[in-house]
């Protein structure tokens, strides 16, 4: 029926649930359901240990190494929930913040047997929520259907796919916009078609598609571009690039609100509170249980594509962002350096970056 939620809708609706608390059920073989561990609350938890079936916390690789915790499943670790186990120990598990003053969380006991598939899909949701990537899941032996009425339910096999898929985005509208660095300019919006967050696209003049296009892909960042943060050089990258497109005439500048190096703003802001204990940016995402990126550069490529864009000179600092370029059939002819923004408080962000990210600078 075509009222009937679509598999990616269910997806979408399943994100806004785990981030309210609100458990998701999973289906493969067997069925279990998901919490993550930053939103459980106790009243939940209370209900999940009246029910039969084992308990398993998940934590991301990054996330269990820093615990001192075998991944034996390589990408993630799956914990044997302690009886004693309260809200404030999965809290404890999930965050770092407390890391410092409780170096020690174990000892743990894991599950090695099995497959980890609806796991790894589990977690792989948790983080595609901005949510920290550790995450409860208490397998149902005999699922009580009137308890779950109503919770989103996720077959795994067919939602896998659905989840890692590259989001098909639309231009909604576009609108003149004048901005202080180029009168002519074009303000374009972009919606995905899962629900997630839309992307903006500003383009100056009206730039020949027939030769190479001067881009820079932006990914947001409240605290450099709006309120000035001395942290980054994003904010001094944003104006500087629309700067040069204002004087050369033309240019497209794509803003991706991919926060944090796509793992959100609250968990960016975690990261600048381990900072501040003494973590570069990379130890900062690990800590997390994030990679050092989480951005899809995917995005970006099929935003150009939709403009009829696919030869472009790339204003960038980072070979990434070339390479998933070409990777995505966008030609990239010429990197056209973008090295603003240092100062005092950054100049260790900057060098960890050149470092341990490969940043041209």
């Amino acid at each position: 029926m075509a009222l009937a939620l679509s598999i990616q809708e269910q997806i979408s609706r399943a994100r806004a649930d785990l981030r309210m608390g609100v458990p998701v059920i999973l289906d493969l073989d067997e069925t279990a359901l998901l919490i993550p561990a930053e939103t459980l609350s106790d009243e939940r938890l209370k209900d999940l240990r009246q029910m039969t079936g084992e308990m398993l916390l998940l934590l991301s690789a990054k996330r269990a190494k820093t615990l001192k915790l075998a991944a034996y499943d390589g990408d993630l670790a799956r914990v044997l929930v302690p009886q004693e186990a309260n809200t404030r120990w999965f809290r404890a598990m999930a965050d770092p913040s407390s890391d410092l003053e409780i170096p020690l969380k174990g000892p743990f006991k894991s599950k090695r047997d099995g497959d980890a598939a609806l796991e790894r899909f589990a977690l792989s949701l948790v983080k595609s929520a901005h949510l920290l990537p550790t995450a409860l899941i208490k397998y149902v032996s005999k699922p009580n259907t009137v308890a779950l009425e109503g919770l989103t339910y996720l077959n795994v096999q067919v939602a896998s796919s659905y989840l890692s898929e590259a989001v098909i985005l639309s231009d909604i509208i576009s609108s003149k916009l004048p901005i202080s660095a180029a009168p002519k300019g074009k303000l374009h919006l972009f919606r995905p078609n899962n629900g997630t967050e839309e992307h903006y696209v500003m383009e100056i003049g009206k730039p020949e598609r027939s030769e190479p296009v001067l881009v820079r892909l932006h990914s947001a960042c409240f605290t450099g571009d709006v309120l000035g943060s001395l942290k980054c050089d994003c904010g001094a990258q944003l104006r500087g690039a629309l700067q040069q497109m204002g004087q050369k005439g033309s240019g497209v500048l794509l803003y991706l609100n991919q926060e944090g190096r796509g793992i959100g703003m609250a968990n960016k802001i975690r990261a600048y509170s381990l900072q501040d204990e003494g973590f570069d940016t990379v130890e900062a995402n690990h800590r997390l249980g994030f990679e050092d990126d989480e951005r899809d550069f995917r995005i970006g490529a099929s935003i150009l594509k939709d403009m009829g864009i696919c030869n472009i000179r790339l204003m960038t600092n980072n070979p990434s962002k070339i390479l998933m370029m070409e990777k995505n059939g966008i030609n990239v002819l010429e990197r056209v350096p973008l090295i603003l923004g240092e100062n005092p408080t950054n100049a260790h962000y900057l060098a960890t970056k050149a470092r341990k990210s490969g940043h041209l600078l």
